[in-house]
């Protein structure tokens, strides 16, 4: 479904993505670990086409998108919910997963899915408060939420779990794991938590100073310590 070959990104003259090679198939979880600064956000920056690369190829569903504008990639099925989140405080909840439809507009009406509110029943409750009044967890639901409205095919989350109390963790597990499990929706989650990324993670990639430095099944993760490349 994705597939990434050779990938290349500098930062001025810091090389900060080094060959960088995976496949995501369609269905599933694949966790994308490493330290702070390994380049990992930077990589699904990349794939979304907010940052430019340098060389190597970018394949998504057979269709070379390495020089595509992000708006295309979102049109063809990749959304990215991004470090921080980033939804708009001033408008309301159901205002913003409606900007969720742009990639979609005239190919649908303006009705939000019910399964949007049953995967975050609390966005129904709070549909016409303000974005910016919500809280941290409340803010991230409603961002995956409005990725979900542009029905993605890959789905792209950097680091869900930053900054939200333990109960709202467990309802993002939760909503990742139907997802996953629906089979027609692959999923790349960056994380650094690491017991998050294992209880999902159906592939892991392992990032190392903008190089892969280890990929493998989920249920192998603790046989090959990938917890040692997040250790501070």
């Amino acid at each position: 479904m994705l597939i990434v070959e050779h990938l290349n990104h500098y930062y001025g003259g810091s090389h900060s993505l080094r060959d960088v090679s995976f496949e995501i198939p369609m269905g599933g979880c694949t966790a994308l670990l490493g330290r702070n600064g390994m380049g990992k956000s930077t990589l699904l920056k990349c794939l979304m086409g907010v940052l430019p690369t340098r060389s190597g190829a970018i394949r998504f569903n057979d269709r070379d998108i390495t020089d595509s504008a992000s708006h295309v990639r979102a049109g063809l099925g990749m959304a990215y919910v991004p470090q921080g989140r980033e939804i708009f405080a001033r408008l309301t909840v159901e205002e913003n997963l409606l900007t969720g439809m742009a990639a979609h507009r005239g190919k649908s009406g303006r009705a939000i899915p019910g399964e949007i509110f049953e995967m975050f029943p609390v966005l129904k409750d709070m549909r016409q408060r303000r974005g910016g009044d919500l809280s941290g967890g409340q803010q991230q639901q409603l961002a995956i939420g409005r990725a979900l409205m542009m029905r993605p095919r890959l789905l792209m989350l950097d680091e869900p779990t930053e900054g939200i109390q333990p109960s709202i963790i467990k309802d993002i597990e939760r909503v990742i794991r139907a997802l996953a499990d629906r089979g027609d929706i692959a999923i790349l989650l960056v994380e650094q938590y690491y017991d998050f990324a294992k209880a999902l993670a159906d592939r892991y990639i392992v990032l190392a100073r903008g190089e892969v430095a280890q990929t493998g099944s989920g249920d192998e993760m603790e046989a090959d310590n990938v917890r040692r490349f997040l250790a501070v």
